[in-house]
């Protein structure tokens, strides 16, 4: 399995557009690494997470196609994890030439709440409409919690989060052989469910991408912050959810108590963990 991370900022990107904050500053100056775009990743070539506003961007730069995207698995509508814009290039009207189908996945609140962005675009009232899904080329896939559904090649769980529970927000875990990630942005402290879950469905995982919008004893809601970060992946750990040479990476990073890409990296590593960075590949 290859993991391309297209972004790993929070809502609000890293630096802030408007914030001339020590950290932002630093940012500015440094560029590279501290440079980061709304989170997504792509799995392999072929599955999408998240089709937020800056993926055509990213796609661009890591020289990953969206073209050759079948699969996109969306945890949440917010603005920054989803861009109703990119699903209207998929109609007649935008000349597209052999639009692949795109099999589209999130839980019924999440998907209702994306066709109704999608209307605000005015080319597609409804996209779960037959009509609708023949213009778009696209297949709609409502997914409940820690029930098992095939995606490709690819063995993969929806688990519950306590972020915006009003549009059932979702994490996932993707299989491919004996090969596991777990996905788990946006949430705060994971549910107990979704804990029991990992072990009822005898999950092992390779490596675990996590929310981690705020930095250390930073204020936060509806996120994890450093400290609750590191005591997640020490309950992993304790309860054997990691494969032995598991790799844990943060990311949906805001500038709220973190520090530049060095300096979160430098106090990561003390705890076990590393910072995602746009481009990385794993």
């Amino acid at each position: 399995m290859e993991i391309t991370f297209l972004g790993t900022a929070a809502a609000t990107s890293y630096p802030l557009a408007f914030c001339r904050c020590e950290v932002c500053t630093q940012a500015r100056k440094l560029g590279g690494k501290d440079f980061r775009k709304r989170s997504s990743i792509i799995i392999n070539d072929d599955l999408l997470i998240d089709m937020g506003p800056d993926v055509v961007a990213a796609s661009f730069m890591y020289h990953k196609s969206l073209v050759d995207i079948r699969y996109c698995l969306q945890t949440h509508p917010h603005a920054d994890h989803f861009d109703a814009s990119h699903l209207t290039t998929r109609v007649p009207e935008f000349m597209g030439v052999d639009t692949p189908l795109l099999h589209l996945y999130g839980s019924e609140a999440t998907l209702r709440k994306m066709s109704e962005m999608l209307n605000n675009e005015g080319y597609v009232q409804d996209m779960f409409e037959a009509e609708a899904k023949r213009r778009l080329n696209l297949e709609i896939v409502a997914v409940e919690p820690l029930q098992p559904f095939q995606v490709g090649t690819y063995e993969v769980v929806a688990f519950r989060t306590d972020h915006d529970t009003s549009v059932q927000s979702r994490l996932y875990s993707v299989r491919e052989g004996d090969f596991t990630v777990f996905y788990g942005t946006d949430t705060d402290s994971l549910p107990e469910e979704t804990w029991q879950g990992f072990h009822t469905m005898k999950l092992r995982f390779n490596v675990v991408i996590l929310d981690h919008t705020y930095g250390p004893d930073a204020d936060s809601g509806g996120h994890l912050n450093a400290n609750r970060f590191i005591e997640h992946i020490r309950r992993m750990r304790t309860e054997h959810l990691l494969a032995d040479t598991a790799r844990i990476f943060a990311t949906h990073i805001s500038h709220e108590g973190n520090p530049t890409h060095s300096a979160l990296s430098s106090y990561a590593k003390n705890f076990g963990y590393e910072i995602a960075y746009d481009g990385l590949v794993i």
